[in-house]
C-alpha cells in the first residue's frame, strides 16, 4: 500500500507540512525544513508554497 502524503503529528514545528513530506519521501525532516528555508530565502517560493501546503495537506 502507498504511502499518503499527511503532515505529521510528530515531527512538526509549526504545522507538520515538512515532516508530512519528509515521512512520505522517507528523508529526514531536517533536511526537508533546511530545502524549504533555501527556497524561502532566495526565491520566496516556500513560504508561499508552506503555506498552501499547510491549507492543503490533510492532517
Amino acid at each position: 500500500m502507498p504511502a499518503k502524503l499527511r503532515k505529521s503529528r510528530k515531527d512538526k514545528m509549526l504545522a507538520g507540512v515538512c515532516g508530512g513530506i519528509a515521512n512520505y519521501l522517507g528523508w529526514d525532516p531536517t533536511i526537508v525544513r533546511i530545502i524549504f528555508i533555501i527556497l524561502a530565502i532566495n526565491y520566496g517560493f516556500g513560504l508561499i508554497g508552506y503555506f498552501i501546503l499547510a491549507l492543503v495537506m490533510p492532517d
